[in-house]
């Protein structure tokens, strides 16, 4: 086996994006490409590792990039204030999620009719919205994910499976939110699951999170457990000779 890796460059809403795709050179033939959506803080080599873990199982992991090339290295504020115009103009957001859609379909290491999604705390938010738009992908996992509905999705019908990893203590987002995201998937006609992690709050699987009182902490526990239903979720997606036809 050999991780092999290069970055992916496109322009989107007049901004420079640079994703990083990780792949097994050994494997031959295309394989199901799963993207990787990032935290408020962009791509981090924390996001950058999941693909190449990804890509360890067989999948052809990219990461994606919604803020652009010269957003690197800003602080929180910048980035929170980054994430904030994207939540608040959820179209916008939307688009470029879907640019990076159509981007991983493109590249040779991957089965254009087998993409799912993977996302990280904003991430999750991003990968419940490439669900919510109706896009064509197998699955959807949010990891610690912001659940607030985007409002331009009503009526839509879902048609890829969703797996959302959550804390159930999580001051993000609450048991009511919990909830309403279970009551929106149904009137959407998803086949989704959402996993709750007892004494667990944001970010649990980010080991540098350690802020008590802003709710964002590491769970060691919760972190194996999730990636592990995450690993089942992705192999019974692919199994599925439904999914692997593109229906």
């Amino acid at each position: 086996m050999a991780i092999r890796e290069r970055l992916i460059g496109q322009r989107i809403d007049g901004k420079r994006c640079e994703g990083l795709l990780a792949w097994d050179d050994g494997q031959e033939g295309p394989r199901p490409g799963v993207l990787v959506a990032p935290t408020i803080r962009g791509r981090t080599p924390f996001e950058d590792e999941k693909a190449r873990e990804l890509a360890a199982m067989g999948y052809a992991g990219l990461v994606i990039d919604l803020y652009g090339t010269d957003t690197r290295g800003s602080d929180i504020a910048q980035f929170r204030s980054l994430m904030n115009a994207l939540r608040g103009d959820r179209p916008s957001l939307q688009r470029r999620l879907l640019a990076w859609v159509d981007a991983g379909r493109a590249q040779d290491e991957v089965d254009a009719s087998r993409i799912a999604a993977i996302g990280f705390c904003f991430g999750g938010l991003c990968v419940l919205d490439i669900a919510r738009s109706g896009a064509d992908v197998a699955g959807a996992v949010s990891f610690h994910g912001l659940f607030d509905p985007p409002g331009n999705t009503a009526g839509n019908t879902i048609g890829a499976r969703i797996l959302a990893l959550h804390g159930w203590d999580d001051p993000l987002a609450p048991p009511e939110q919990v909830l309403a995201l279970a009551a929106e998937l149904t009137s959407m006609g998803a086949d989704w699951q959402i996993h709750a992690y007892g004494n667990t709050l944001h970010a649990f699987t980010n080991p540098a999170a350690d802020d008590r009182e802003a709710g964002t902490v590491y769970n060691a526990g919760a972190e194996r457990r999730s990636w592990m239903a995450m690993r089942n979720f992705l192999a019974e997606l692919f199994a599925d000779p439904d999914v692997q036809a593109g229906k």
